[in-house]
This record gives C-alpha cells, structure tokens and sequence, in this order.
C-alpha cells in the first residue's frame, strides 16, 4: 500500500457566519486507506466536509492538499475535476435531468473530453450490475422521487463511475435498510479495491463499518478531532458512546 498521502489538511477552521464550527483539524489520508469519522450530532463532522469540497455556506480557513497540489482557494467544480468527490448526506433532486445525461456529463468533465456514448453505457450497466440497479434507473431523473437508498446508491454509482482521488461519504449509511447497507457497503469497496483512491467516511453508527473496514477511525467532538485509533476503536464507541472522551476534549479545547 502506498504510503504517499493522496489528501491532507492542515490547520483546518471552519465557520458558520461568524460561528466557528470546525476548530483545527490535521488529516492525512494516504492513498488505499479508508478513514473513517465518528461522533456526535452536531460535532461538525458533516459541516467539515462539506467546507473541503467547498459547500458557499462555509467558510474554511487552513490548507488543503490533494495530490500535494494547494487546492483550498479552488471552486467546487475544480476540486471536482482534480479527484474531490463527496457524497452527500441529502442529495438535491433535479427535476428534467436524467441520471444517464447527468452521469455522462459528470464522467466527461472529470475525464477533460467526452466520453463516447457506447463506452460510457457499457461502463454505466457495469456500474449498475455491481450495485443491483434495474438499467431503467438511468432514465429516471435525478433523485426526482427516489427513495434513501435509492439516492445513496446513486451516489455511490456516481463514485465507481468518477473514479475518484479522494472521496468524502457523509453518512451514507443513513436511512438504508440491511440489504441496501450491504449494497452500498460493496459499491464502497469495490471503488476502494484498486489501492490508489483515498477514502473518508463520515457516520454516527459501527454497522457501516462492518462492511467497510477503517485503517483508521478517528473520533469528532465540539469541532475537533480528540482521538484516532484503529477499527477496534468504532466497536468502542458503540459499546461506550461518546461521553468518556470528554475529559479529553476538553482538555484539547474542543468544550467550551
């Protein structure tokens, strides 16, 4: 496995208006390892990557590094075509827009040339095999009616379609069903498998992570990460909660 980091922040802040919500983060995630975050409601794990992939409602102060290239100052379709990927915990539905148009357009941008139609669907019904997709959901438009797992496989359709440097799931295991959960959780590995994509998932619950092995789980309180650890970490917390990290987040400056 490589060792050669494929993202890394540094001294990451992030702000709500005038509202700090993110209040220092380090992070370095080498290409093929799977880090995953975990802690409470409103700790600001969800608002930290969605100020990475650069969300106009944050505003994130700190340095940014993908590849090794400085990519804090660059619009969210720039990072996009460099290799940021993030799922997002609510997707947007886009009415007139169908998934087929939609991917299409996203796999020609992230390739900088237009993808040849018979290509592109050979890969699509690849992609759709994997995650048990019936070929209409193409047609169908985006996330118009869909129900939670049909969005969040639809994200992760989109990660094996782009290909990825670094890819932020932002609780993608909300709302899925067991069987959707091993759907999706096999999307993610499938996508991980080939050891040169960085991956970061964001999620509240182990069960994800029974799935999707972590190298490393990291724990997220009051804006801060306060401890990391390995996998048997996550089966910590979900034996313990979150409340005997405390002591060490206040001690890091991340209880007010």
């Amino acid at each position: 496995m490589s060792q050669q980091p494929v993202f890394s922040c540094s001294d990451v802040h992030v702000y709500v208006a005038d509202r700090e919500v993110v209040k220092g983060v380090d992070l370095t995630v080498p290409a093929g390892e799977i880090h995953a975050i975990m802690g409470p409601n409103g700790s600001g794990k969800s608002s930290l990557v969605s100020a990475i992939a650069g969300h106009p409602a944050f505003t994130l102060t700190g340095q940014l590094f993908l590849d090794g290239e400085e990519i804090s100052e660059l619009e969210p379709d720039e990072k996009a075509r460099r290799g940021l990927f993030l799922a997002f915990q609510y997707p947007v539905a886009i009415p007139g827009v169908t998934v087929g148009s939609f991917l299409r357009a996203a796999v020609s941008a992230r390739r900088g040339q237009d993808v040849p139609v018979r290509e592109f669907r050979r890969e699509l019904q690849a992609a759709m095999e994997a995650l048990e997709m019936d070929r209409s959901f193409a047609g169908r438009y985006l996330n118009d009616g869909f129900s939670g797992g049909e969005k969040k496989r639809l994200e992760i359709l989109q990660l094996l379609l782009l290909q990825p440097r670094f890819a932020m799931l932002d609780e993608t295991d909300s709302g899925l069903d067991i069987d959707a959960l091993r759907i999706v959780a096999g999307g993610i590995n499938q996508a991980a498998r080939g050891g040169e994509m960085g991956t970061l998932i964001v999620t509240h619950y182990q069960r994800l992570l029974n799935y999707v092995e972590p190298h490393v789980v990291h724990v997220f309180i009051n804006g801060r990460i306060v401890r990391s650890g390995g996998p048997e970490l996550a089966l910590e917390l979900e034996a313990r909660g979150y409340d005997w990290l405390q002591p060490e987040a206040a001690a890091a400056g991340g209880v007010s």
